[in-house]
Parts: C-alpha cells; sequence; structure tokens
C-alpha cells in the first residue's frame, strides 16, 4: 500500500507534507473508511520522517475527524469516514465564537440561503409546499401570540429554513445550513431581542419566500432571502 499511496515526505516541509498526503489519499478514496494504516515502522521509512513528526501527523489527521488512534495491541491509525459534519466543524466554531464580523456573516448567509431557496423553487413538490405552508402557519401563530413565544418563533422559523435546504437536496447545503441556524439566536440575543414589530416583518418575508418557492420563481425567491438577510443585517449592525 505505501509504495503506492505515499512518497517520501518533501524535507522542507515535512510535517505539513505528511499530514497531506495521508489526507488526500482519503479525500481521494486511495483509503477507505475501516482501512488500517500501515505500521508506524513502514510509515516512517517510506515517508523518511521521524516517530515524533509521524505522530504529531496522525494526531492532527485524528483531531480533523480522519483518522481513529487505537491503542495497544493489534491497534494502530484506521480511517474513518468522511461524514458532512467534518465539513463545517471550523465554520461552527468561527460563529460560535462570534468571531465573525455581522457583516460578513450576513454576506455568506445571502449566497447560501440566497441559492437554497432558489434550488428549493425549482425543485419543490405539492407535499414540499404543504410543509412549508404549515411550517410558515407554526410561525405565524407564535407571533401572534406575542414577544413571550419569541424562541417558538425562531424555532419555527428555524426548521422552515431546514426544509427549505432538504428540498434543495443538496447534503453540503443542509450541513452548512444547519451550522448557520444553530448559531443564529446568540447573534439575534445579543444585538437584535425581537419585539413584535420585528417578529412580524420576519413572518412577512417567510410568507413571501414561500409563495416565491410555491410559484417556483427561483430568482425572486433569491432575491427576497437576499434582501430580508441584508434587511435583519442592517438592524443588527446598528446596535453592535
Amino acid at each position: 500500500m505505501t509504495t503506492q499511496v505515499f512518497r517520501v515526505a518533501k524535507q522542507n516541509r515535512i510535517f505539513q507534507d505528511v499530514v497531506a498526503q495521508i489526507q488526500d489519499a482519503i479525500i481521494r478514496g486511495q483509503l477507505q473508511a475501516g482501512d488500517k494504516l500501515p505500521a508506524e515502522r513502514e510509515l516512517k521509512e517510506t515517508l523518511q520522517t521521524s516517530r515524533s513528526t509521524l505522530r504529531e501527523a496522525l494526531r492532527v489527521l485524528e483531531q480533523k475527524g480522519l483518522l481513529e488512534i487505537k491503542r495497544g495491541t493489534g491497534g494502530g491509525a484506521v480511517v474513518k469516514a468522511v461524514s458532512s459534519e467534518q465539513v463545517t466543524e471550523s465554520l461552527d466554531l468561527m460563529i460560535k465564537s462570534q468571531k465573525v464580523s455581522l457583516n460578513h456573516l450576513a454576506e455568506f448567509r445571502e449566497g447560501v440561503e440566497g441559492d437554497v431557496v432558489a434550488l428549493a423553487a425549482e425543485h419543490a413538490d405539492e407535499a414540499d409546499i404543504t410543509l412549508l405552508k404549515r411550517l410558515t402557519a407554526e410561525a405565524g401563530a407564535y407571533v401572534d401570540m406575542g414577544v413571550d413565544h419569541v424562541n417558538k418563533f425562531l424555532d419555527a422559523d428555524k426548521k422552515l429554513h431546514m426544509a427549505f435546504a432538504k428540498i434543495a437536496e443538496n447534503p453540503l447545503y443542509i450541513s452548512i445550513l444547519k451550522t448557520i441556524q444553530d448559531n443564529m439566536i446568540s447573534y439575534y440575543k445579543k444585538y437584535l431581542p425581537m419585539g413584535q414589530p420585528e417578529l412580524e416583518e420576519n413572518l412577512e418575508d417567510l410568507v413571501k419566500i414561500v409563495k416565491a418557492v410555491e410559484a417556483h420563481q427561483p430568482n425572486q425567491a433569491r432575491k427576497l432571502a437576499k434582501e430580508h438577510i441584508r434587511r435583519f443585517n442592517a438592524y443588527m449592525t446598528r446596535q453592535e
């Protein structure tokens, strides 16, 4: 395996090259989930690296979720399945720590959420529209109940966004949008505590987007989503 998959590591950046070689082999499918990496001695000889450098590289790959290091007799480095969750891990940490500016977050959301609702408008069938209308009605009921039910409204809002993503039928969008939605409440609480006017405006935007999806108007759906994000971001930046 090692003679086909790995080569001597570049000595001027040996650590980075060891990590990159193993990572690329997993991503390209040369190493599959469940495959065991060659023994440490064999890897050292093939890559021509030290034990400490190799172990540190494997530790980094374990932290990335690409390997599982099993200890003891019969142990070693085993390849893990690459999941969509790994794609969004760093994004989740960036948003959760609120080290991303509001404007950068809004710019990113405009692209992702605009594309998601546009794809939903192309793919939605009758059952999808029924679901979207039910979730919109649920959100509307919480708005009617007033600001004491803002958390329930935001939960319904999140379910509606995730429904758009599932209708779009792209697992990357589902994973990324879940990460965004899981963290947006903390931004709202910090920068935009929602009163009744904000709740009603948010709901009105959602209703318009659902109507565009129902009418199979992807460009209109994208336009409405971007306008919604841009407007609410402006509200938040005033409080920043």
